[in-house]
């Protein structure tokens, strides 16, 4: 029998911001603009304007079709080194994500998880104890993140900004 093999411990996360929402329709906009902020404000603002999309289609989901009275919709976003995570837990673990074919997806409902594909790298789901999670993926660029207002540093002076 072969021995176990120890994986490495995973990276560490340069930023992670966890915040719950109540179950109303109030709560999608104040998602989508918290985590497009935050995403700018952490270097990838880029990625701002699709992971807004993404964090608004899974939360009206998840209000939709995943919410029960006095529970929290939990959004979690995180930034490591490689890889940007938009996380949505409901507590409804039973009604599980699945995209409609573009056929079924008629008038103006159906398409959400068509755009959350689209849009991200990778998504899937989770199961929690109770509920499940709803996650979209972005691939970020290995290096720097994308400060748009950084000092760019001259390296052949002293530290002088350019």
């Amino acid at each position: 029998m072969a021995e176990p093999v120890s994986l490495p411990p995973p990276a560490p996360l340069l930023h992670e911001d966890l915040l719950d929402y109540t179950p109303t329709q109030r709560s999608v906009p104040l998602a989508r603009r918290r985590t497009a902020r935050l995403v700018a404000e952490w270097g990838q603002a880029g990625l701002a304007g699709d992971v807004a999309l993404v964090v608004s289609e899974l939360m009206t989901n998840a209000l939709l079709h995943g919410s029960l009275r006095g529970r929290l919709i939990r959004v979690r976003v995180t930034l490591g080194h490689r890889t940007l995570r938009v996380e949505v837990s409901d507590p409804r673990g039973e009604r599980l994500p699945r995209p409609r074919p573009v056929a079924d997806a008629e008038g103006q409902f159906g398409r959400g998880l068509l755009l959350v594909g689209a849009l991200a790298s990778r998504w899937g789901w989770e199961p929690r104890s109770v509920g499940k999670t709803v996650y979209a993926e972005w691939d970020t660029p290995p290096g720097r993140p994308d400060f748009p207002y950084a000092e760019r540093v001259d390296p052949r002076g002293s530290g002088g900004a350019l």
